[in-house]
């Protein structure tokens, strides 16, 4: 027979295993809670499409690849039964269009408008305001993961209309800026990014603002702001949730490839290559990790070859593939720059040597940057030499002054004109 202290402690062990099983139970339902809106959030759109899309107007992709990229975005289209995204491709890319495929995946699609018809019907008539908001939500949803953007637009409007929480409404602004990088429609991106800002200066939980800066960080990416960018990447680097738009490699790689046009050489190895998360991400990514480390290490060679391999992906990245050539050009400029501060001079020959390439291509490169006002020095074809000439900070200030009061003394000549009048 066991004691009442046996009795005791096979009680409280009992309840203890219940506790931990409940606990177990209610963790494994929230991850699968958040699943499945991660999952709601990569359809509505999918992004992945989008890159797809890219690859197929990108003139640096094979035959090959551009073959694949199309079997791809045909199999996620019928996947989703994108009838209305199907349309526009086979109009813009002249394929041969398919009547049976498109019938077959406008019958899923009316069905289920149907559907959700019904259900918002459903729910005007018996349920509360906030099942005809949910019944409405559902159905701009899903007209936005089959491809009918103009209808999604307008049915997240009726949905904003009947939504009160401010939360709920930036959820419906966040999709719609994801729609913008869906159709690289930049306009409805920055309108929304916007109405965004305005909307979390009311107020707005942590996840709602993180994932904010990291939409903000794309599109600033997109359209060459790659200051404001790497400052965005490198405030969410250790918050980043934002799988919906891009992986955490990607992610990484972006926020890295941003901060080496941004930042200093000190502040770049302080903020990027000491990172924790940024570190444990660049073994993943070895061409950006060998670009970032040449550059601060000072071994030019590397850079060089290093970007190279950066030139490719960004060749095949819809985000910087625009600006390839002018951040290339800013790379070589970084470099050069960060070699002759060093130096009063230098030879030729040993700065030739020094990025791994012959003395006529650094002879042209420098001669090219120096007549455009991007690096301060002088060539002695002669001798052979690159002389440093700094400039003075002096004179510098004193010509800043001089344009800075050109430009006052002119407004304040246009402002008595219009007081004259």
């Amino acid at each position: 027979r066991p004691t009442r202290k046996q009795r005791r402690y096979w009680t409280v062990a009992t309840m203890s295993t219940t506790e931990a099983a409940k606990k177990d139970k209610e963790k494994a339902e929230l991850e699968k809670s958040a699943e499945e809106e991660m999952d709601r959030l990569k359809r509505c759109p999918r992004l992945d499409l989008a890159d797809k899309r890219f690859m197929l107007t990108c003139v640096d992709t094979t035959a090959d690849q551009k073959a694949e990229a199309k079997a791809a975005l045909l199999e996620g289209v019928k996947e989703q039964s994108m009838a209305p995204f199907y349309q526009l491709l086979c109009d813009e890319y002249k394929w041969t269009f398919d009547p049976s495929v498109h019938a077959g995946m406008v019958q899923v699609n009316e069905a289920e408008i149907t559907r959700l018809d019904a259900e918002i019907k459903d729910a005007v008539e018996n349920l509360g305001e906030t099942e005809v908001r949910e019944a409405n939500l559902k159905k701009a949803e899903f007209l936005c993961s089959v491809g009918d953007k103009a209808a999604a637009v307008t049915q997240f409007d009726v949905t904003m209309e009947k939504t009160v929480s401010l939360g709920q409404k930036l959820d419906i602004v966040l999709t719609l800026i994801r729609m913008g990088f869906f159709y690289g429609d930049s306009e409805m991106t920055k309108a929304n990014l916007t109405r965004a800002d305005e909307m979390m200066e009311k107020g707005g939980d942590w996840d709602r603002r993180n994932r904010l800066k990291v939409y903000k960080a794309v599109y600033a990416s997109s359209q060459r702001k790659f200051k404001e960018a790497s400052e965005l990447f490198l405030s969410t680097v250790s918050t980043f949730t934002c799988y919906e738009i891009m992986t955490y490699v990607r992610f990484v790689e972006l926020c890295v490839v941003t901060s080496i046009y941004a930042l200093g050489r000190s502040e770049l190895k302080e903020k990027v290559m000491l990172g924790p998360e940024i570190q444990e991400m660049l073994h993943q990514s070895p061409v950006v990790k060998e670009f970032v480390q040449a550059i601060i290490q000072c071994d030019y060679a590397a850079f060089f070859r290093s970007l190279v391999h950066i030139e490719d992906i960004m060749k095949q990245d819809a985000l910087l593939a625009p600006h390839r050539m002018f951040y290339v050009r800013e790379m070589r400029v970084l470099a050069y720059s960060q070699l002759l501060e060093s130096y009063r001079s230098v030879t030729l020959e040993s700065m030739a040597k020094s990025f791994g390439v012959s003395v006529d291509f650094i002879d042209s490169e420098v001669a090219m940057f120096v007549a455009a006002g991007r690096l301060n020095c002088k060539i002695d074809k002669v001798g052979g030499i690159i002389e440093t000439t700094r400039p003075d900070s002096k004179n510098g200030q004193y010509q800043s002054a001089i344009k800075e009061g050109d430009v006052l003394l002119n407004r304040i000549q246009k402002l008595s004109q219009v007081t004259n009048i």
